[in-house]
């Protein structure tokens, strides 16, 4: 084995090692006891308990209850962000209009706004509006940084696809929406897929909004971990078991459709 082949292989190693050292830590602690999750050295060998996910639910009565907040919110959001934002995506990769790569321009800047920045107005609106602490408020506010990732998303990718496909369609009697929902649609599922997992994602793993905006009746998953830090420590073991069961939905969303997903990311090789 020459040096360059030696080296490049302790790189592959080294970042394995630096990516999957944190979940095996998370997976190990949350099946340790109390006493051998503050052991130090960390026990390697040890006997699995399920008894840190046992504490984590019973720990905190609402553990379920926001465990399902996270699905309805994660959910509605993203399905509300792709049924507004995938026909948006279109028209802007296939119509030309007036101050179009203004308007364009406009819904990236919502994306870049500093949540922090801009948490103070949407908690003022809600309250006003009396929907603090609702589903309502959550959706649409993770709905409004979702909307311009899915436009700019989706947009590259109805652009990819040639348009002669549509042209030809519309010869043989399609109407425009027949042409987007019969044709560019399903030949744009990858992409789509690969767009809704960013999408639940971001939603599920949002902390500050969830946390300002929320209170008893709305709240999520992250804002529920804090539960497990307290003044007299860190509850290593439920906070982890809590932390694999948070990131465990979105882990088997994935799975589920990531033959979509890894189409998606291979769509502009293959193409070109």
């Amino acid at each position: 084995m020459t040096f360059r082949k030696a080296a490049v292989w302790l790189v592959i190693i080294g970042l394995l090692f630096w990516t999957l050292f944190p979940v095996w830590w998370l997976i190990t602690t949350s099946l340790k006891s109390r006493v051998e999750a503050f052991q130090i050295p960390p026990s390697i060998i040890f006997t699995p308990t399920l008894e840190n996910y046992v504490y984590a639910i019973l720990y905190n009565p609402r553990f379920v209850h926001n465990y399902l907040n996270s699905i309805m919110i994660a959910t509605g959001s993203t399905v509300i962000s792709l049924a507004f934002g995938v026909p948006a995506a279109y028209a802007f990769a296939r119509y030309n209009f007036r101050r179009k790569n203004d308007l364009n321009f406009w819904i990236l800047t919502t994306r870049m706004a500093p949540r922090i920045g801009v948490i103070v107005p949407f908690f003022l609106i809600w309250r006003f509006l009396g929907l603090l602490d609702t589903h309502v408020a959550l959706i649409i506010t993770y709905l409004v940084f979702n909307l311009s990732f899915v436009v700019w998303i989706m947009q590259s990718f109805f652009v990819e696809m040639p348009p002669e496909i549509e042209e030809a369609a519309m010869i043989d009697g399609c109407t425009t929406f027949e042409v987007f929902s019969k044709i560019s649609l399903p030949a744009n599922m990858p992409g789509l897929a690969a767009t809704a997992i960013f999408c639940v994602i971001q939603s599920w793993n949002e902390f500050l909004f969830a946390l300002i905006l929320t209170g008893k009746t709305a709240e999520t998953l992250p804002p529920t971990t804090l539960s497990f830090i307290a003044h007299g420590g860190i509850s290593w073991g439920p906070l982890t078991a809590a932390a694999l069961m948070t990131a465990l939905p979105v882990m088997i969303f994935t799975l589920l459709i990531q033959k979509h997903l890894v189409r998606a990311f291979t769509f502009g090789i293959i193409k070109g």
